[in-house]
């Protein structure tokens, strides 16, 4: 198993991105803050997101309306409030994923049930996780303890595409692998080949490639690719689980035992199996969900569009 690392080319040195390298290395910089002083700095980022990203906004207030029906409005209206804060420490803690050195990373957390992964050997797995506000951070801690593959989408900007493959492979260049999306082959590959996949299957692809399940009562087109992948790739299922510690004390990371009778012989029991798990994470902490994502904007037939017609981008 493995994989090209990321090449530099002389092309990502045209004037055209001078601004973009000048905005990285600001980042490189910010990476390397007091970690207190950065959780400030998310905080206020969160500040602008409450401001001004009205569209993600307004998106996620719908999901949380259509998830927490019991809460009060004043209720949703704190959650989503500490939820645009999450989602601004989030863009920190990317920072921190892509140019934090690895040892002041590792002072940073605390990981639980390492040896699940290790128990497996030469057995291929998919470790499933939830789309949270943190989870480039968590992708990027795991890959420090094991050397995990993972998808992930190509960015049109070359020097965006170079730094994201970079940091992606930068604990262990030579074994942790970074594959595109639609890249199914590869990853059956890698799975019968004994690798561990890192995979998020909780976003709305469409119920051509999926079911629904219920996730959070409400009918959610799910994908039933971890059922397939596990079944073609020969692999066992695993849940890892991320959160990020009170007053300042880091992250807890958390690999469970691989999943019993899993895959079965019923995609939708799997999948509304894997539902189950990933609300009861998101109930222990709801405001660090990418509640952000439009994640019931395909439903059964008759039934509105919670989030209204996709507005066009203005050229």
């Amino acid at each position: 198993m493995g994989q090209d690392q990321p090449q530099f080319s002389a092309v990502m040195l045209h004037p055209r991105y001078w601004l973009l390298w000048l905005a990285l290395g600001v980042c490189w910089l910010i990476a390397r803050m007091p970690y207190p002083w950065l959780m400030a700095l998310g905080r206020g980022v969160g500040a602008l997101f409450q401001a001004f990203a009205k569209e993600r906004k307004r998106i996620a207030a719908i999901n949380l309306q259509m998830c927490f029906p019991a809460l009060s409005e004043a209720e949703r209206s704190q959650l989503l409030r500490r939820n645009m804060r999450e989602m601004g420490v989030g863009f920190i803690e990317l920072l921190m994923a892509w140019f934090r050195p690895r040892a002041r990373l590792e002072n940073l957390l605390t990981v639980e049930g390492l040896e699940h992964i290790q128990a497996l050997g030469e057995q291929g797995a998919i470790v499933v996780t939830r789309h949270t506000c943190s989870v480039q951070l968590s992708v990027i801690l795991a890959t420090m303890y094991h050397p995990f593959a993972g998808m992930y989408r190509r960015h049109k900007n070359p020097v965006l595409e170079y730094v994201q493959r970079r940091a992606r492979q930068r604990m262990d260049p030579c074994r942790v692998v970074a594959f595109e999306r639609k890249e199914v082959r590869t990853m059956l590959r890698f799975l019968r080949q004994g690798a561990k996949v890192l995979y998020a299957p909780d976003q709305d692809y469409g119920i051509k490639q999926g079911v629904w399940a219920r996730f959070f009562g409400v009918p959610a087109a799910t994908v039933t690719a971890t059922s397939r992948f596990a079944k073609l790739g020969r692999a066992k299922v695993l849940v890892m689980d991320f959160e990020r510690l009170p007053e300042g004390r880091g992250y807890r990371l958390v690999f469970e035992a691989p999943l019993a009778d899993f895959p079965s012989d019923d995609e939708t029991a799997d999948v509304q199996r894997l539902n189950d798990i990933f609300e009861a994470q998101v109930r222990r902490a709801p405001e660090t969900y990418l509640w952000v994502h439009r994640r019931f904007k395909t439903r059964p037939a008759g039934e509105p569009k919670p989030y209204g017609k996709k507005r066009k981008r203005r050229r």
